[in-house]
């Protein structure tokens, strides 16, 4: 997939932070643009097509495939996060996030999978998270569901690696002003840094051209810290909590607690 040029892209969460950036970006690489989302006033004039559909309904998803056509390059962006306390979660929240972050994924890989090896080109774009690698405090079944698309990834480039499909991760920490962190009004702890949507972005295409495996972007130095988690757990631990963020996500969940 080095050239992109009059290939079709279908992006979910269009609508989003990340979302937007990533339209932008492979318009100009003179792509044909397929968003997804719920809000049809919010994607109103994004995409050259635009498919309505609930990541939670299964036949919204099948039907997404459908309707999205023959496409090109399936980039899963859509994502929900919930910081709440462990034990306040209810199944309808665990449902949910299950749903839209790794369920729906692996189900539209799967249906457009088909198409894309008989066309002989192809490539799929899981977007997981830090969280997914490291795991913090009261954001469980979000780190459980980008965790579950980091192996999801890792599988599917085992079994197709003779094929012309290719099959990426992309693991964000932080991004600056867009999506989730926006929405909460949360700020980056500052050891942990923020990431550039447009470095998102830009490592995204790349993977893409590149066929890149898992690709981890952060607005400060983590390679060494991930790597070190292979073979002293512990010390990567507690290194996490000097980064910030558990405590950020704690006071998160007591506020939505009311205390």
């Amino acid at each position: 997939m080095e050239d992109l040029t009059g290939r079709t892209a279908l992006i979910t969460g269009a609508a989003g932070g990340l979302g937007r950036h990533l339209v932008a970006a492979l318009r100009e690489e003179d792509m044909r643009i397929v968003v997804s989302g719920r809000d049809r006033a919010k994607l109103e004039g994004l995409g050259d097509e635009t498919v309505i559909a609930d990541l939670t309904n299964r036949e919204d998803v099948h039907r997404l495939a459908r309707e999205a056509g023959e496409v090109d390059v399936l980039i899963n962006n859509a994502g929900v996060e919930l910081t709440k306390r462990f034990e306040d979660l209810t199944d309808a929240d665990v449902d949910a996030m299950v749903a839209i972050n790794l369920t729906a994924p692996l189900l539209l890989a799967r249906d457009l999978l088909g198409g894309m090896l008989a066309r002989g080109r192809g490539h799929v774009v899981f977007i997981a998270s830090m969280s997914g690698k490291v795991g913090v405090s009261c954001n469980e079944p979000y780190a459980a569901t980008k965790a579950g698309l980091i192996g999801l990834a890792r599988s599917l480039r085992a079994e197709f690696r003779d094929t012309p499909v290719g099959f990426s991760v992309i693991s964000p920490g932080f991004i600056a002003a867009t999506g989730m962190w926006e929405r909460m009004d949360l700020k980056a702890p500052r050891m942990a840094g923020e990431a550039d949507p447009r470095a998102v972005v830009k490592a995204t295409v790349k993977a893409i051209k590149r066929d890149l495996p898992d690709v981890t972007v952060n607005g400060a130095p983590i390679r060494p810290m991930l790597a070190l988690g292979a073979v002293a757990p512990g010390l990567v631990e507690r290194a996490t909590w000097r980064l910030g963020p558990n405590a950020l996500f704690e006071r998160e969940a007591a506020r939505r607690a009311g205390g």
